[in-house]
Parts: structure tokens; sequence; C-alpha cells
């Protein structure tokens, strides 16, 4: 048995396909074929139903696969140690972001992450908070940043900032006239959310509940993007909640529909997350100390109120 073999396990496991797997795995079918079928024999089971399209997994072979992904990040891990003595920080790290945070928090920390570290090879991609979960159990991300708390058995979090919320009024909103507003102010009947999915909608959501708890899905109008909510809400379609870093480049002229709640102000907890197995931690040591210096100088406000992503039951 060898961690090649392994791989060659996870991948087709993933990709339930032989071919594709060879494919992901830089190697011809036949010989990621072969090498499968030594692991059968040697073991002496079949770990793949090759009658089933796609392929499965048969009950032993789930049980195996469970244990190749521990087996090859622990073989990961000797590289990690070797790393960590040489005091080297780099080779490829893949990073997801949210949605609603991708926008405004990678261009704030993107070009002095890499002016810092030039050997660390970012591959950065966009996902929802579910698919992010997956995709770091399943090895296909090594980190991500999003909003927390999870608590997760799986996964481990590491705080990055706190983001208030932000009202954003129009004109001729009965709460355009306040300086500072209420999280009891808020009229559910007339408020532009994000689309399900998002997690910051569920955080909207989850505050207005805290508010009443018999609270019904009454919202009117939802969007896919916070850009739109602006101009929906510049039409005059209701008022939006954004996330403080969503703010600071707006217009002079939006600033004016801004209202911020009195303290303390209903806010999102923004973390780095990963796997238990704590691989690469030197990498997500070196972007947690980046991101949170940087946004520590651009977000003013300390007496904040977390709001959970997750609607409390």
């Amino acid at each position: 048995m060898t961690i090649t073999q392994l791989h060659y396990v996870l991948a087709i496991a993933e990709h339930k396909n032989f071919t594709k797997a060879a494919e992901k795995c830089f190697v011809t079918q036949p010989t990621l074929s072969t090498q499968i079928q030594k692991l059968e024999d040697e073991l002496d089971v079949m770990i793949f139903d090759r009658s089933k399209k796609p392929i499965e997994l048969t009950d032993v072979g789930r049980k195996i696969v469970l244990q190749a992904r521990n087996i090859v990040d622990e073989s990961d891990r000797i590289q990690d140690i070797v790393d960590q003595q040489k005091g080297f920080i780099g080779g490829q790290f893949k990073l997801g972001i949210i949605p609603t945070i991708m926008p405004t928090l990678l261009p704030m920390f993107l070009k002095a992450f890499i002016k810092k570290y030039p050997k660390v090879k970012l591959k950065i991609e966009e996902h929802t908070t579910e698919e992010i979960i997956t995709r770091i159990n399943d090895g296909h991300l090594d980190a991500a940043i999003v909003a927390t708390p999870l608590e997760l058995d799986t996964i481990k979090e590491r705080v990055l900032y706190y983001e208030p919320f932000v009202a954003y009024v129009p004109n001729d909103h009965v709460l355009f006239g306040k300086q500072k507003i209420e999280a009891s102010d808020l009229d559910t009947d007339n408020m532009l959310l994000l689309e399900d999915g998002h997690c910051f909608r569920d955080g909207v959501i989850n505050l207005c509940k805290n508010i009443n708890n018999n609270l019904e899905d009454t919202f009117q109008l939802e969007s896919g993007s916070i850009e739109t909510l602006i101009k929906l809400s510049n039409e005059g379609l209701g008022m939006t909640l954004l996330p403080y870093l969503h703010t600071i480049e707006l217009s002079d002229k939006q600033k004016e529909r801004l209202r911020h709640f009195t303290d303390p102000s209903p806010a999102r907890e923004v973390s780095v997350i990963y796997h238990k197995n704590e691989l690469k931690m030197q990498i997500i040591d070196a972007l947690h100390n980046v991101i949170s210096g940087i946004i520590r100088g651009a977000i003013a406000f300390q007496n904040v109120k977390i709001i959970s992503p997750l609607p409390k039951q």
C-alpha cells in the first residue's frame, strides 16, 4: 500500500469515474486502474463497485476512504513540519471566501500579502459557506474566510474582525430622519435582503427574529448581490442592511443614507476557518496576521453585539 494509491482512491471517490480521476492525478487511466487493482488485491476487498454508473464505493470502501483521507493528511503534515522548521512560508494555498466578503476584503489585503509572502501561490475561490465547509472537509480548500460562529466538529475558527451592520435608508423612508437607529426600528415588511444561500441574509433574519420571535419571512424583495440591494434602495423600494466594509467606498451622496445602530451595534464575526488537522498553519497564521492588522485600522467600532449567521432556534 502506498500514499500514491491512496491519492488515487480519494480521486475516484470524488469523481466517481476512473478517467476523470486519472486526469486529476495527472496519470493515464490504465496506470490508475492498475494501481487500484493492486491495492484491492493486497487488501483482498473491493473498494469500488464498478458495475454501477457512476462508480460507487462499497461498504468497506467508504471506511477505507475515510481512513485514506486521514493518512494522506498526516503524510502532508510531514512536509508542514519541515517547512515550519525551515521557517518557509510558501507553496500553493487554496483559500475560499464567501460572496459578501470577497469584493471588499480581497482588495484590502491581497497586494500586501503577496508582497510580504511572495512564495505563497494563492488560489482564491468564491463559494457559499455551505460549499466552503464541504470543500474544506474534502481537502479541496486549505482555509476560508466566512462569517462565524459555525461551531462544527471538523472545523476550527480564528476571528479576524467584527464587522457592524449599517442601515442603508432611502430618502423617503421613515428612518431617514433619525441620526442613529436601534434594532427595534427595523420594519421587516420593508426590507431588502440577499437571496437564500447567503449567510449575511441569515444574520439579518436572525437579528430580526431576536426582536420578534414570531417573525415570518415577509420580506418582499430579494437579490443575489449587495450592489443590487443598494440600487433597489436608491429607487425607493425599501431599506437594507450592509456590512460596514461595503460602506467605505460609497459616494458622499450614498453615505448620506447610512444610519448606524446605537451601541452595541449588531455585527457579524468574520473568521479564517480551516480543518481540524491544522495543515499549512504557517500560511494560515500569516493570513490572519496580515488581514487582522489591516482591518483593525479600517473598523473603529469596538462595542458590538455579534449576530450569528445561523438563525437560533
